[in-house]
């Protein structure tokens, strides 16, 4: 074989391989598992009012300290961390997230899962939680 078909043949090679292996992250990082909440806390109410201005801008602040490295700036799961991530963080704009519960939302955040910390200690005031859940619903689409 001339050296110039077996170049091709490494280029090509090496390039379905970076697509192969890029196609397998990126699935692999896409499958979440389920996340299922009690009954209880789907139905918990916020303790403030969540289209209060001064509530979603606390909101704001907290998910700039907070989450903000995962989820992105404007929660499409494209934060500078995010690519390092087993599982995507969400697209916080998309119908199925919005469609969660304020308190769905107020569970996660607090409890965490595998990746996700739990922010019940880190934020420990239960207001600045439900200012984060007003923000993230600022984010539909």
């Amino acid at each position: 074989m001339k050296t110039t078909q077996k170049i091709a043949t490494f280029v090509v090679t090496a390039f379905i391989a970076v697509v192969f292996l890029l196609g397998n992250a990126a699935n692999a990082q896409a499958k979440a598992k389920p996340w299922p909440v009690p009954d209880k806390d789907k139905a918990l109410k916020p303790s403030v009012k969540l289209t209060d201005a001064s509530v979603i801008a606390t909101g704001k602040e907290l998910w700039a300290k907070h989450c903000k490295s995962c989820h992105g700036s404007k929660g499409l799961g494209d934060g500078p961390k995010s690519a390092s991530l087993k599982t995507h963080p969400g697209d916080f704009s998309s119908a199925a997230f919005q469609a969660f519960t304020d308190g769905e939302l107020f569970y996660r955040t607090n409890k965490g899962r595998d990746e996700m910390p739990a922010y019940e200690k880190k934020i420990p005031e239960a207001n600045d939680r439900w200012a984060l859940v007003a923000f993230m619903r600022t984010m539909k689409k």
